[in-house]
């Protein structure tokens, strides 16, 4: 088993958080589905060409896979690590990239900002599970 007993309410409360965002974006409606998809082509515009519905369930399963991941004890926190790392590093790419939702010059947020800045916390515990991977040498 590659769970140490403290990474449990760490990985039980990410993974649980993002499995539910990914399975409540799986059964999205085509006005959220734009919407998504309209502040992530704007932060990335080659998913311009990616159809809403589509890129909403792509999106959807890399957090549910992302969740599943973090909440399956047999995944090594590297790996679980590794897929947090790079699901908020993208969330958090996107807010710096919109300038709607930071303050000028400033990455603190704006009103409409504060829910993507949040997402920093997940940048954080996947960096936390990276390290303890690397430094446990858990493969």
């Amino acid at each position: 088993m590659f769970l140490n007993l403290r990474d449990v309410p760490t990985r039980v409360a990410t993974g649980a958080y993002i499995l539910h965002a990914g399975l409540e974006k799986w059964k999205e409606g085509e006005e959220r589905a734009k919407g998504l998809h309209g502040m992530a082509s704007g932060a990335y515009p080659f998913l311009s060409k990616v159809p809403p519905a589509t890129f909403v369930k792509c999106l959807a399963a890399a957090e549910i896979g992302t969740g599943a991941a973090l909440l399956a004890p047999v995944v090594s926190n590297k790996v679980a690590g590794t897929c947090l790392t790079a699901f908020a590093g993208g969330l958090l790419t996107m807010y710096l990239r919109t300038p709607a939702l930071h303050r000028p010059g400033s990455i603190w947020p704006t009103q409409a900002g504060t829910g993507v800045s949040k997402d920093v916390w997940m940048l954080g515990i996947g960096l936390g599970l990276l390290a303890d991977g690397f430094a446990s040498k858990e493969s």
